[in-house]
């Protein structure tokens, strides 16, 4: 089987809906697949090797993307064309190679996206066989178009497109529905859509986050000082022009501050990931986790609340340097907690999400 291959445990044979099972056919009439629904998860993206060439294929589809850098092409272009993917597809490449399922060769965002796919086909298939799961990546394979076009010929006659990211923002949530939107585009019979709004102030996400911290330090025989909610981050210019996302994770910590009962001085917020000369949403995580070592803090926690799935910037990023620097200016006890990637309190979430919003769907 294909990696890529849809995960439902519906059949595969033509299904007519009970409405159209109604409906007098002509005997020389070709089968119709209807009646089903999609969902269709869909996260960032992975490149599919370590190596330069897939490492470069990736990184251009990526920062192509005029969602991402917003900057016009005559400026970003020849930058992109000519010093980045000249140098960056390199360092990067070394960087996924430390977190990269070699077992199954492929990015652990990939791993933890299919698991989730199916683990969610496997609960709708104990209840509603006319429900199709499937998972696609924004940049990369598999492509939202060659999985839209899949649930179409599969007789979903209405597809739920599931952007992967709690917090809204342009970069993220925006240019996987202008990729859904795209493929319809190019389809002369179109399914129904729906597109999944944020949910980063759901209570039903806020306590799976609460229950993930709390499980993951009631492992450990210390007890963190400061617990960090890193956040990826974006230019403070697109948060001026008006993205939401600083405000969602700033939401998303108040509410888990509150459900944990900490103060502002246990859990506090911090932007990671940025790129290129302009300024970016602060507090910066890297100079954040120096900053508390060298002031004598000496047991600290940091965790992903932004990301769905643990990926280069949580395990390479967080749980590799983050913990680096802190060791490296004085501090003694780092943990990284996971993301809720397929675990129970993670699949609560995805499911919870997906029937809200297929209600009146079936």
């Amino acid at each position: 089987m294909n990696k890529h291959s849809p995960v439902s445990t519906a059949t595969a044979t033509p299904v007519i809906s009970p409405d159209r099972a109604a409906i007098d056919l002509p005997a020389d009439h070709p089968p119709v697949k209807a009646g089903k629904v999609g969902i269709l998860l869909i996260n960032l993206g992975t490149p599919e090797g370590t190596s330069y060439w897939p490492m470069r294929r990736y990184l251009k589809e990526f920062l192509s993307d005029p969602r991402v850098i917003e900057w016009p092409k005559i400026i970003w272009w020849p930058i992109l064309n000519g010093i980045v993917l000249s140098t960056r597809p390199g360092k990067s490449g070394k960087a996924y190679d430390e977190i990269w399922n070699h077992e199954r060769n492929e990015g652990p965002l990939l791993t933890f996206t299919r698991a989730q796919a199916e683990k969610l086909a496997d609960t709708f298939s104990k209840s509603n066989s006319d429900i199709i799961v499937d998972y696609a990546m924004r940049y990369g394979n598999p492509s939202i178009g060659s999985k839209m076009k899949e649930l179409q010929e599969a007789g979903c006659e209405r597809v739920l497109a599931f952007p992967l990211y709690p917090q809204y923002s342009a970069t993220t949530t925006a240019t996987v529905n202008d990729k859904v939107f795209e493929a319809l585009i190019k389809m002369r019979w179109q399914p129904g859509l729906r597109t999944v709004p944020p949910y980063h102030d759901d209570p039903v996400y806020i306590d799976a986050l609460a229950r993930s911290i709390e499980n993951h330090l009631g492992t450990l025989d210390w007890e963190p000082e400061v617990v960090i909610a890193s956040y990826h981050g974006i230019p403070e210019s697109y948060f001026q022009r008006g993205d939401p996302y600083h405000c969602h994770c700033h939401k998303t910590t108040r509410l888990l501050r509150e459900r944990l009962g900490w103060d502002k001085e246990k859990l506090i917020i911090t932007f990671q990931s940025r790129f290129g000369p302009e300024e970016w949403l602060q507090p910066y995580t890297d100079e954040t986790v120096e900053k508390y070592a060298k002031e004598g803090v000496k047991r600290l926690a940091v965790f992903n609340p932004g990301f769905v799935s643990d990926c280069l910037e949580t395990l390479e990023e967080i749980a590799g340097e983050a913990g680096e620097i802190f060791e490296e200016h004085g501090g003694e006890r780092f943990t990284h907690i996971p993301c809720l990637n397929d675990s129970d309190e993670g699949m609560r979430v995805i499911e919870h999400v997906v029937r809200r919003e297929i209600q009146g769907w079936i």
